[in-house]
Formats: structure tokens, sequence, C-alpha cells
């Protein structure tokens, strides 16, 4: 691969992280076709130097690679198979690039489709590290494939990722998603209660990162959200019913495999009960309130 290749990338999909993507992209010098329902958001990206498209079928005709960012297995599903989608346009030549969060299984079978039926290639790419991350092309990618078709999709991630790893074969990147997102649910419900317990005790909560930073306690996690929830700073980093999506997902893939996950099922529970006080679309920090005893603004 050469250093100075840019490729034309369709992404599909241009909410929050699919937006930071496309910007991503087109800063690093490649030829970005993007579709999405929602016609404003690919206005908005059209002025920043994508090429919009009028279907996912034109956006990948257009492209060696196509970029998905998309909520469900099921949104995924139809825009791979369904009418005008991924599949009408595919080729050998081509390779599927899956940013979504979906379940390894769901991954694995269109995966095996989508080569049986028109030879293009699937890379699951979950990802962890958000708007920032991808805007600073600094995201942890965690992929699933062929190692052959791995290393083709570093054309596109070398700009979007700063640690890239294969994990394993078609689904392996889901799976590895949804350890992180174990990791990141409970660490964020760990962070609401230590802010509860420093304020209780007197200590300014957003003192404790830097205090404990290098301990065995310390985290990414703590240093980037702990002052952020003591200042019940609400601004949108991740939505909680995204987060209960996953966690859904890694419930189910548990019981599928009878692994017990005693702790990360409260903090689902936790995290439904969030979803039905009307919190959902809001940001991680809202854990808070539920601390907090639901106060008012």
């Amino acid at each position: 691969m050469q250093d100075d290749y840019r490729a034309d990338v369709a992404v599909i999909g241009a909410g929050i992280m699919g937006t930071a993507i496309v910007t991503r992209l087109i800063e690093t010098g490649h030829k970005v076709s993007v579709f999405d329902l929602d016609t404003e958001k690919v206005a908005a990206l059209q002025a920043k130097g994508a090429r919009p498209a009028g279907s996912v079928e034109e956006a990948v005709s257009r492209s060696a690679f196509c970029v998905l960012s998309l909520n469900h297995a099921n949104i995924v599903r139809a825009v791979v198979f369904g009418e005008k989608g991924v599949a009408a346009a595919a080729n050998a030549d081509k390779v599927l690039i899956d940013m979504s969060s979906i379940d390894p299984a769901d991954t694995a079978d269109m995966a095996t489709r989508l080569r049986r039926e028109t030879g293009m290639t699937w890379v699951d790419c979950p990802l962890s590290g958000g708007v920032p991350g991808a805007l600073s092309g600094r995201l942890t990618i965690m992929a699933g494939g062929s190692a052959e078709d791995f290393e083709r999709a570093r054309v596109v991630m070398r700009h979007l990722a700063a640690n890239y790893t294969l994990m394993g074969v078609s689904g392996a990147g889901q799976t590895t998603k949804l350890i992180n997102q174990l990791f990141c649910a409970v660490l964020f419900q760990a962070v609401a209660e230590a802010v509860k317990l420093a304020e209780a005790g007197g200590v300014d909560p957003a003192a404790i990162p830097a205090a404990l930073a290098g301990g065995r306690a310390d985290s990414r996690i703590l240093q980037e959200f702990m002052a952020k929830f003591a200042a019940r700073d609400f601004s949108p980093t991740g939505r909680i019913d995204n987060m209960l999506k996953d966690l859904d997902s890694l419930q189910a893939f548990a019981l599928k495999t009878k692994t017990p996950l005693p702790m990360t099922g409260s903090v689902v529970e936790i995290h439904r009960l969030l979803c039905t006080a009307g919190l959902g679309p809001r940001d991680s920090a809202e854990m808070m309130r539920l601390l907090d005893g639901f106060q008012a603004d």
C-alpha cells in the first residue's frame, strides 16, 4: 500500500459518527460519496466536500470501499441487500467496512451472504473513541474478517484509527466491541457512584482523576468523564439508548453462550431505567440524575 494512496469511499449513514467519519476522510484526501435519508445532513457534508448520492447503490458504484455507520442489524441488512442497496453495485473489487455496532452472528451471516452472492468482501470494524477519536484519526478499531481483507481496509482505517487490530473471522470485531461496551457501561456507573461518594465526603470529585492517575484505579473513562459527571455536564458524547442497544446484544450473546454476567446485568437494568425515564437520547452523564434522585434542572 502506498502511503500517498487515497481511495474513493462511500459512507452510508450521516449521523453523529458518520458525519465525523466523512469529515475526517475528506480532510485526509479521500474522495467521499455520502448517502443518508436525511438530506440536510448530506447537504452539510456536501459543503465540506462530500459528493451526495441519490441511493446507496449510486454511492457504492463510485467507490472501492463502502463504510457503513448505522444503528441496528436490521438497518444494515436493508441497506446491504435491499432495493438499490450495496449488493446492487457490489463486486469482488470492493470492500464493505461496517463500522456499526451489531450482533456478531448477524455480521457473520451477512458477510457470508454478500461474498457468496456478489464477491464483495466484508470487514466488521466497530469502533471506540467516539466523535473526538474519529475527527483526530485516533479511533480504536476492533476488526473481524480475513487477514487479506483487513489489510485492504487499512487504506481507509489508517486515517481513522490509531489502534486497528484484527481479532479473528467475521463477527470477531463485533464480539470485541461487546466486551468494550461491557467495560464502558460498568465504568460509567462506577464513575457516577464515585462522584456521589466524593461529594458526600466533602472531596472535590473533579480532583479525583489527577489524584488517582497512574494507580490501579486509573482509566481513560475516569480521566475523561469524572469531571464531566461531577459538573453535571450533559453535553452529548454518546447516547444512553445506544449503549442499551449494545448491552442488550451483549446479554443476548451471553445467554446464547451461557456466560454469567451478574454485574453487567445490574448495569443493563440501570440503563433501561434511564431510558424508561425518557433519558435514552441523552448523554451518559445523565446517569447522575438517577443518583441525584431525578432532581429538576
